[in-house]
């Protein structure tokens, strides 16, 4: 682990503060772990006062120095909510720092563990950048891709899938936008699957200004929490995503841990992470380079938010990937795509639009849009969207209107999400 913090730190510093994050609660996890000990550390890992309290009512709080605190918090600059009850925090003076969700998943991880749930299996390993882009490239040797994977730890003779993730938080005045995405994406990738959520050995790296994920699983099941046994579905794959003789798609996993975050910021009453997540295909590793493809290509498709329009897979597209083909200009250009994207924009004379962290009335349009294509029914979108479904359908008469659909015909649902697709290769551009 330090040498691999030392080539990290060269190449990936918010890597290596991930791996460090890690790799400290992975050392708690494998000890003599209490609360005043997780409080206390976790403390000094994150440089501000922590606190823990279980649901059979043991509960600590320290300062990054070591010393106790008495009392109750006066400032919680970001907390996860541990069910039934009990909570962990920390309390940062001001904004939360960049890597403190990270923080507070694994506390989460390890105080659950105090509470007598079990912990997480399987955890993601950060991988060494340089050599994950070398599995992903198409142009070195077959020889060189063959000993990266060994050194990664993945078999060269079984298949894997690799997976892009976006993070798409929302920049301040004046923050490079570009580089507040490319800092956050790998980190990102950890975050969310830093609770275990794939099984099979998971390798994470930041690729460019994305996350990249390798699954590898030496097995055919399917595994994912909600899968369905297997049933055969139109399109050559099984209800859980995989295709006969192969190994199941990510997907359901990724969408079952991006809700369980969802669900714990919005208990803590924190925006929900902007993270975006594509899907490539099962490769020959020696072809990953052909699944990472696939996963830039649908992580176009992919919105953040709902986490079944986070959550894009190259194979649940199915012919509808043919549209990335089409040049961004051409899309922008088409009127359908031209007037939904003007609907999500600002109203018009709204100066700057919404603060951030609020959803802008046509971000609010566009969601309900989506919802009401995907589910086919107001009830079951106002139930995903939390909302009530006279609300939803105010939206959507809103959008019937200055668009000139009927929303109820299936021609002109299926016309709009086509075109709800395409304004998002349009404004995803190439990830």
């Amino acid at each position: 682990m330090k040498g691999l913090l030392l080539r990290l730190s060269a190449l990936d510093a918010d890597a290596a503060t991930a791996v460090r994050v890690i790799a400290h609660f992975e050392a708690l996890l494998g000890g003599a772990l209490d609360p005043v000990t997780l409080t206390r550390s976790t403390a000094g890992l994150a440089g501000c006062a922590a606190g823990l309290e279980l649901p059979d009512g043991r509960a600590a709080r320290f300062a990054p120095d070591g010393a106790a605190l008495a009392g109750a918090p006066a400032h919680v600059s970001g907390r996860v909510d541990l069910e039934p009850a009990g909570r962990v925090w920390l309390e940062r003076p001001g904004a939360p720092g960049p890597f403190d969700e990270l923080v507070l998943e694994w506390m989460a991880i390890a105080a659950r563990v105090l509470a007598g749930r079990p912990r997480p299996t399987r955890t993601p390993r950060a991988a060494d950048p340089a050599l994950v882009e070398l599995v992903l490239s198409g142009r070195e040797a077959v020889e060189d891709r063959a000993r990266a994977l060994r050194l990664l730890g993945l078999e060269p003779g079984t298949p894997l899938r690799v997976i892009a993730v976006a993070a798409d938080a929302a920049a301040g005045p004046g923050t490079d936008t570009g580089a507040s995405r490319s800092a956050d994406a790998g980190v990102e990738a950890v975050a969310l699957l830093g609770r275990g959520a794939l099984r099979g050995t998971v390798r994470v790296a930041r690729v460019g200004s994305l996350g990249a994920v390798l699954v590898q699983r030496r097995d055919g099941a399917s595994g994912g929490p909600g899968a369905s046994g297997g049933q055969a579905v139109p399109g050559g794959q099984t209800a859980s995503g995989s295709r006969p003789g192969g190994t199941a798609s990510p997907a359901v996993e990724l969408r079952a841990a991006m809700r369980e975050r969802v669900r714990e910021r919005s208990a803590a009453r924190r925006p929900a992470p902007g993270t975006r997540v594509g899907i490539g295909s099962e490769a020959d590793p020696l072809d990953a380079h052909a699944s990472w493809a696939q996963a830039r290509s649908a992580l176009r498709f992919a919105v953040a938010g709902a986490p079944e329009e986070a959550v894009a897979d190259h194979d649940e597209l199915g012919p509808l990937v043919l549209l990335a083909d089409i040049p961004v200009e051409r899309l922008r250009a088409q009127a359908d795509v031209r007037r939904l994207g003007e609907l999500g924009e600002p109203a018009h004379g709204e100066r700057g639009g919404p603060t951030t962290g609020q959803a802008r009335p046509g971000g609010e349009l566009l969601a309900a849009l989506a919802a009401f294509c995907r589910t086919g029914s107001l009830r079951q979108a106002a139930a995903e969207l939390h909302l009530h479904h006279s609300s939803v359908a105010a939206r959507l008469s809103h959008v019937e209107k200055e668009l000139g659909w009927r929303l109820r015909d299936p021609q002109d649902r299926f016309r709009a999400q086509l075109a709800l697709y395409a304004l998002r290769l349009a404004g995803n551009g190439d990830g």
